[in-house]
């Protein structure tokens, strides 16, 4: 009995020694965990700057901007998706597709499915995860363990598959620049396992600048050293944290702009009769959706009815655009001249015959159009001038450097791969 009960005491100290390995070997784990998380990909921040053509860094001087240039790369220009609009090219540098497979078509949308609109100015439908199609690299970064921000981003307050970034702000224009650039060096103090390896920001002040008052005017070059000093912000902070040259910093546009004088106005109900037209976006990519048997009317009245406006059936719009394979695409598209718009008589009286001198939208290979590309980091080449890509491209690119698998899409990190370090990818 006395060695029974001597093996059952051995018994109990050997379950307790068992007990006190796993303990230790959970807590292992568990220290391990958090110095993977801590030793995880370097951040990865991705700067906007709306309206941003390609040229603009010589409207002013942009020192910060200069700084990322001469340690990274430069693209002669990045190429936007069609049609050159903010959300549209948002949405396909965070998914890596091109704009009839993320189904953001434009800044206007009809859905004949939902039987319902989208607008960017619609605070339900922005929120409303049907209409933002793909995974977003906040949703790729969450599903493989890294945590996400946003300040600002097309798509960043809609539940997308479920999920917003993990950090997020309800759009707000009138948030100080230097608020926002705090807000993510704030984000970046958090401790290791918590901090963000994927963060992004957003200003607008070019594009408004540039609307308002045309990509020519000097009022362009003042917004241009606006956010150049936002970025120089950010980058004395990452220096701070000694985080500059440990960081990937992108710093890119959706469009570039192109002047559009008053006089260059077609006015579309001196040519269809509107009721039958059913404009759902009107400029530069007019979006129509007559009923079925308006079609061919509308078609036939507006072929030909300006040098400045070329009309397309959904199947006859042009392959490159990679804008048919959506049901959000209308019947009739109408594409018009770069500098040239399209509006009712009704809007110009509205408008005293004033609209904005500066505008996007056009042919995605128009010069005018071209988007900035800046980026420096670790993983990237320096000081290094390459020729333009497309934006599609660039979720691959993000994805590689933060060591994640992309979700399928239309871009490729063959195309970018010379904007690498080493190559690889």
């Amino acid at each position: 009995m006395a060695g029974s009960r001597e093996a059952g005491g051995g018994g109990r100290r050997f379950g307790a020694a068992l007990a006190l390995v796993a303990g230790l070997l959970a807590g292992g784990l568990a220290i391990a965990a958090r110095g993977a998380a801590a030793s995880g990909p370097p951040p990865l921040v991705l700067i906007s700057l709306d309206g941003f053509r390609w040229d603009f860094m010589a409207r002013a001087p942009t020192p910060a901007l200069d700084r990322i240039a001469r340690a990274g790369v430069r693209s002669e220009r990045l190429i936007p998706a069609f049609p050159t609009k903010t959300f549209p090219n948002h949405y396909t540098v965070v998914t890596g597709l091109y704009t009839e497979h993320h189904g953001v078509v434009a800044n206007n949308i009809y859905d004949p499915v939902l039987d319902a609109r989208f607008s960017l100015g619609d605070r339900s439908a922005v929120e409303d995860p049907r209409w933002w199609l793909g995974e977003p690299l906040w949703v790729t970064a969450r599903r493989q363990g890294l945590v996400t921000a946003s300040f600002f981003w097309p798509g960043s307050e809609a539940p997308i598959q479920g999920q917003h970034p993990d950090h997020w702000r309800t759009y707000d224009g009138s948030v100080p620049n230097e608020e926002r650039v705090d807000q993510v060096l704030a984000w970046l103090d958090l401790p290791p396992a918590e901090r963000p390896s994927f963060i992004t920001l957003y200003f607008s002040d070019v594009d408004d600048a540039a609307h308002r008052h045309g990509p020519d005017h000097p009022a362009v070059g003042e917004a241009v050293a606006r956010v150049d000093a936002a970025v120089g912000r950010l980058l004395a902070g990452l220096d701070r944290r000694r985080l500059w040259g440990r960081s990937h910093l992108f710093v890119i546009s959706d469009h570039g702009s192109i002047a559009t004088p008053p006089d260059q106005v077609i006015v579309l109900d001196d040519h269809v009769d509107l009721a039958k037209a059913r404009v759902v976006d009107w400029s530069p990519a007019l979006a129509l959706w007559p009923r079925p048997e308006d079609v061919d009317e509308v078609h036939a009245a507006l072929a030909g009815a300006h040098p400045a406006l070329e009309i397309f059936r959904k199947h006859e719009i042009p392959e490159r655009l990679h804008y048919r394979d959506s049901r959000r695409i209308p019947p009739l598209l109408g594409l018009v001249a770069g500098g040239w718009r399209v509006a009712s008589r009704a809007y110009l009286e509205l408008r005293g015959g004033r609209l904005g001198l500066g505008d996007h939208g056009f042919d995605n290979q128009l010069e005018e159009m071209g988007a900035l590309f800046l980026g420096a980091g670790p993983g990237l080449r320096a000081g290094q001038v390459v020729p333009p890509f497309e934006s599609v491209h660039l979720y691959g690119l993000f994805c590689h450097l933060l060591g994640i698998e992309p979700a399928p899409g239309d871009g490729s990190l063959a195309a970018v791969r010379h904007l690498l370090r080493d190559g690889s990818g």
